[in-house]
């Protein structure tokens, strides 16, 4: 064994020294043991791989201590700052919450609130009655329902209208939404049946037709989301989707996922998406949303629809395994309200201004930075870049966003080391690393969080990563 592991203090003797009084003094003993060991165990193993000449000192002990305690009582769930550019980035989290959702979850989370409880009749109420007026207000439906996600919308319908019954979609359109999820594994948990027609690339009217029997409980159209189809493709619209429902009577249901609630002219700045009112007015019987994503709100499944659909929906036994608590609905509720005016929503609810930040305001944010990095750091290479930014979370496939990115070099350090202290920092930041350098993209940045991504950026172009440091 390497003599400097030998000397090396023991548990007990480090916890008798004065440098951990004032640490067996904060936390309970306990916590304390478990972190020395912690703190042990590196500074063992920076010595067997040589980072470390000699043994730590008691004190230096007591400093790494500190730093474990720190780690073992910070949140596991954090806030980080988004540097990749990609508005809906579904690892960390997609769409911020707008502030006036933050408000309204923070008043429910405080104490009670009428979740089931009618306030006018004194009664007991439903919780699902909180967001519905404001659905059909903004989309047109006849009646609205919220569950957790946008998968247990889907299922839920499927189960509704089409259990141990076919549901026809077409095979290009059977898509994996993520995390190895795929639509036909979605289908056969339902109870429904599935019915594949027409090709990978093309699916006609008459696919359908011919498919539609006795047995048929549904037509189902999903939106491909996470990506497109070009070159010899066709497909069937909603349109011609909703004649043959209506020609053999059986329901439509568009599984949207991204969730634009008006018709995007609405917002002049966004790119074209179909839309929950599009599909709707196109006679569709129920479709299917995510909160999360293009509507800027919390996770969530949205199902809007005919009446009498929704209210076979609301009587399922399965909703109850689905059904959001009032946290969810508070922060739905308030970001729905800002939909009432589009060119609100496009200011306040930061994932669509995100979006449809222009590229000119994301140049000016960059050059912004950049002079303040450049004042606090003077050995680095800093460079702006136009760049092209996705939106992320399975919306606006193929869409390429205007951007500008800090390309940050440092002489002697390498971008995934400065990668890593971004991330190892408090807040993290997530950024990217491209072509040898450190890609920050400011558009997904808030602006409240400007500050903080400059110091984190400071600190880590000039961080000393010597593991005797303290």
């Amino acid at each position: 064994m390497n003599d400097s592991r030998r000397k090396i203090p023991s548990v007990d003797s480090l916890l008798g020294r004065e440098e951990f009084a004032a640490i067996l003094d904060a936390r309970p003993r306990w916590l304390v043991v478990d972190a020395v060991r912690r703190a042990l165990q590196r500074l063992r193993a920076d010595l067997a791989a040589g980072r470390r000449p000699d043994a730590p000192t008691a004190a230096e002990v007591a400093a790494a201590t500190r730093t474990e305690i720190e780690a073992m009582e910070r949140p596991s769930l954090r806030r980080v700052i988004n540097a990749t550019g990609i508005p809906l980035h579904t690892n960390l989290g997609r769409a911020p919450l707008p502030a006036r959702a933050r408000w309204a979850l923070e008043d429910a989370a405080l104490g009670y609130s009428n979740l089931e409880y009618d306030l006018e009749a004194g009664a007991r109420g439903s919780r699902y009655d909180h967001c519905a007026d404001l659905l059909k207000e903004l989309t047109g439906a006849e009646d609205a329902l919220v569950v957790n996600n946008n998968a247990a919308a889907v299922v839920l319908v499927l189960n509704e209208l089409a259990r141990e019954r076919g549901v026809i979609v077409s095979r290009g359109e059977l898509v994996e939404i993520g995390g190895s999820f795929r639509v036909p594994d979605i289908i056969a948990k339902s109870g429904a049946r599935i019915v594949e027609v027409g090709a990978t690339n093309r699916t006609h009217p008459e696919d359908y037709e011919r498919a539609i029997g006795p047995d048929t409980g549904a037509l189902l159209k999903v939106h491909r989301s996470n990506f497109r189809q070009s070159g010899f493709v066709a497909e069937v619209s909603i349109g011609q989707l909703v004649a043959l429902a209506r020609k053999h009577e059986v329901p439509v249901i568009h599984d949207i996922g991204s969730g634009l609630l008006p018709d995007a002219s609405k917002i002049p700045e966004l790119p074209w998406e179909p839309s929950v009112s599009g599909s709707l007015s196109a006679g569709v019987d129920v479709v299917t949303f995510s909160g999360d994503k293009l509507l800027g709100g919390p996770q969530a499944g949205i199902i809007v629809g005919r009446g009498a659909i929704v209210a076979g929906l609301r009587a399922n036994p399965l909703l109850r395994a689905l059904r959001v608590d009032k946290l969810t609905l508070a922060a739905l509720e308030a970001t729905l309200r800002l939909w009432r005016d589009p060119a609100t929503a496009a200011t306040e609810v930061p994932a669509l201004a995100m979006i449809t930040q222009s590229g000119d305001a994301s140049r000016r944010r960059a050059e912004n930075i950049a002079s303040a990095l450049r004042e606090r750091v003077r050995d680095a290479e800093i460079v702006l870049v136009r760049d092209a930014a996705e939106v992320g979370g399975g919306s606006y496939p193929g869409v390429q966003l205007e951007t500008w990115t800090l390309k940050i070099r440092l002489p002697g350090t390498g971008e995934s080391q400065l990668e890593a202290r971004c991330r190892a920092a408090t807040p993290p930041v997530i950024a990217r690393v491209s072509d040898g350098a450190l890609c920050v993209d400011p558009r997904t940045v808030l602006p409240h969080e400007e500050p903080e991504l400059i110091d984190v950026l400071s600190n880590a172009l000039t961080a000393d990563d010597d593991p005797r440091r303290p």
